[in-house]
């Protein structure tokens, strides 16, 4: 694969990354169905073995089960790999989720200690506040995380789940690389915020997670009664209902553009993202989805094909919620 910047501080990354959350459980259940850990390390190897070496986690994610197999999966090939996680969502010393965000100085160098642990590593490539903390001003929270830049156990900083206002602030205590957000033919907020606009201002890149749609896009998912037994998309607004039937209508024209091109569904979207000036993360932990998406690199748009699509789900488009609970983390 091409090799793409990801910001202007120097970063180099493939044109897609590989979101590892569903490879392991979370909070104690499996968020996307059952995870399989020697599948899942089977599927980074295989991501590695076609270019793919940008790997995203967090430390929530398990907690810490998801750092610690990426650990276990890279072994001794730590320089090989580019490795992103996100922290912010509090962790207590009994290593359980409380549910607050906490940007705290003192939690930023407790929070980063803890995931150079879990990896196995001296340094992390791209380090995110996960949510912002509404009670810590952003200056003091960024200004941490530059003191980790300065002494080498961070690269890279980025934010998630933030507006112009707090990118800009944040962007003037130390650069940002990357936002992360949710952004696909099904949520396109970041768009219409403005947000695309100030980053592509400022030069961070977008890295999109659920560019999938969270698999909606995929077209496997013909009801809500299709989603696993305790699957969290059954709670989501967005997959319940006549909403549902009304996504899935412009799902079917997505799916005849797709058939006329001789792609997936979802090779169309990755490409559609990647051509938006984004940096896709889809999950999967099985190795004949990762190798659709990664050919999804290969794929190129026009300009018609971009109006195309977008003619068919307009930034407007009301598709649903994205959480029963917008203060839910992904």
């Amino acid at each position: 694969m091409k090799q793409r910047k990801l910001g202007t501080q120097g970063l180099i990354t493939p044109p897609i990354g590989l979101g590892c959350m569903g490879m392991t459980t979370f909070a104690g259940g499996d968020i996307y169905g059952k995870s399989d850990e020697k599948e899942a390390i089977a599927t980074i190897h295989r991501s590695w073995e076609l270019g793919g070496n940008f790997l995203d986690t967090a430390d929530m994610y398990g907690p810490f089960l998801n750092e610690q197999l990426i650990a276990k999966a890279i072994g001794g090939n730590r320089d090989q790999y580019n490795i992103a996680t996100k922290f912010g969502v509090e962790i207590d010393d009994s290593g359980q989720i409380t549910w607050a965000i906490n940007g705290k100085k003192d939690y930023v160098k407790k929070a980063v200690e803890r995931s150079l642990k879990n990896l196995k590593t001296d340094y992390i490539d791209l380090y995110y506040l996960h949510r912002l903390d509404k009670n810590t001003p952003i200056e003091e929270t960024v200004g941490a995380m530059a003191d980790l830049v300065k002494e080498g156990k961070v690269k890279y900083i980025g934010l998630s789940e933030v507006s112009s206002e707090t990118i800009r602030k944040a962007h003037a205590v130390h650069p940002l690389s990357a936002v992360q957000t949710e952004y696909s033919l099904f949520e396109r907020s970041v768009e219409g915020r403005g947000i695309m606009d100030t980053l592509d201002q400022l030069g961070i890149t977008l890295v999109a997670y659920s560019p999938l749609g969270r698999g909606f896009l995929s077209g496997k998912f013909q009801s809500p009664e299709d989603f696993p037994e305790n699957d969290f998309r059954r709670t989501v607004p967005k997959f319940q209902g006549e909403q549902f039937q009304k996504n899935l209508e412009l799902l079917n024209e997505i799916q005849r553009m797709a058939g006329e091109k001789g792609i997936t569904n979802t090779q169309l979207a990755l490409a559609w993202t990647i051509a938006k000036g984004a940096l896709p993360i889809p999950g999967t932990k099985r190795i004949s989805y990762l190798e659709q998406n990664i050919a999804a690199t290969s794929i190129s748009l026009s300009q018609k094909d971009l109006d195309r699509l977008e003619s068919i789900i307009p930034i407007s488009t009301e598709t649903g919620d994205r959480y029963n609970d917008m203060s839910s983390i992904d």
